[in-house]
């Protein structure tokens, strides 16, 4: 057995150093080494041998099998370092080769103006508040004054998801939710901005989908003059300094009264052009005194407490600002229309 086991070493390591990866160099281990190997084999039967040749046999097996275990992680290493010599000789990099110059993006136009907007009315002490997309008939429209058989829902065709569910027609649910936690203690002063939806064919002024930006002052004593400051100090901020506004009666279900809020055209100075439709004015949001009525529904005394909304599209005021003539260009995601607006 013991010149069993020397010619089982020899093979062995023979074949080990013939081996060229380290996959076969793994199977040579698996045959040899194996549970099914020769070696194994030799000890199983061991059991025949006599008393004095056991411990001999035994100590041979162990020696062949340690000298062909050692030479295999010897190899193995060895090929293992090849390898990675060979895969690092194959990817190499040639630092000399020109970087590849790493883009600069822009903020989107509408969060520009988002951004600016609410800066200008977070210096005069309003808070910035959000709320959901996806907003409940309650408080979409019969918190604001506008129960199901309500005739003035026509005036916004809604994405319904459930009969109780739709997409939000615009951000006022946002001031109806605050005035609530408030529980009738005011002062509330917020702006609310947000997407909104209706359904609405999409062409250069109208998108089924816009942004809005809604403001509301709730406090004892709010008068509709405090709302013509608040508006015309925004509208000189935002605009500039010489430009002015007019308040044209309107309506709106949650506001009475209401007004639409023009802007003087900075183009010709008031004196009438193509932009203003030779006006000299451009409508730019809507606003008015909050309705006692939304106020009760929101835990506020009308006879203790009043004040101002008002709303604006952010679009429009985007268009006005860069003078964009088509309102899709704000979601096509075109990179030559976006990169126009990166800050130098």
């Amino acid at each position: 057995m013991i010149e069993r086991l020397e010619e089982l070493e020899e093979e062995a390591l023979q074949q080990v150093e013939e081996a060229a990866s380290v996959k076969e160099l793994e199977a040579v281990r698996v045959k040899y080494l194996g549970k099914k190997g020769p070696i194994t084999e030799v000890l199983r039967g061991m059991g025949k041998l006599s008393a004095e040749e056991r411990p001999k046999v035994g100590q041979k097996a162990n020696e062949v099998r340690e000298a062909i275990q050692a030479r295999l992680e010897e190899r193995t290493k060895g090929l293992e370092e090849k390898a990675l010599e060979e895969k690092l000789s194959s990817e190499s990099i040639d630092v000399t080769l020109p970087g590849r110059p790493i883009k600069k993006g822009a903020r989107h136009p509408l969060t520009a103006v988002v951004e600016e907007v609410e800066d200008i009315f977070i210096g005069m002490g309003f808070k910035v508040t959000e709320g959901p997309e996806v907003e409940t008939d309650y408080y979409n429209f019969e918190k604001l004054n506008l129960p199901k058989d309500h005739p003035a829902r026509d005036m916004q065709d809604s994405f319904y998801i459930t009969p109780d569910l739709l997409l939000r027609t615009q951000t006022s649910p946002v001031q109806a939710r605050t005035m609530e936690k408030h529980e009738g203690k005011g002062p509330v002063k917020i702006v609310c901005p947000g997407k909104v939806y209706r359904r609405d064919d999409d062409d250069a002024t109208h998108s089924h989908q816009f942004m809005q930006i809604e403001g509301l002052y709730v406090d004892k004593d709010v008068k509709m003059s405090d709302l013509k400051g608040v508006l015309e100090t925004f509208v000189k901020k935002y605009f500039g300094p010489d430009r002015s506004i007019r308040l044209r009666p309107s309506f709106f279900p949650f506001t009475e009264p209401s007004v639409e809020v023009d802007v003087s055209c900075g183009l010709c100075q008031g004196q009438g052009c193509r932009v203003c439709k030779h006006s000299g004015w451009i409508e730019v949001l809507g606003a008015g005194m909050v309705h006692p009525r939304v106020l009760e529904m929101s835990g506020f005394d009308p006879e203790e407490y009043s004040g101002f909304a008002f709303g604006m599209g952010v679009e429009r005021f985007a268009l006005l600002r860069y003078g964009i003539d088509d309102i899709r260009h704000f979601y096509t995601n075109d990179l030559r229309f976006l990169e126009q607006f990166k800050r130098s």
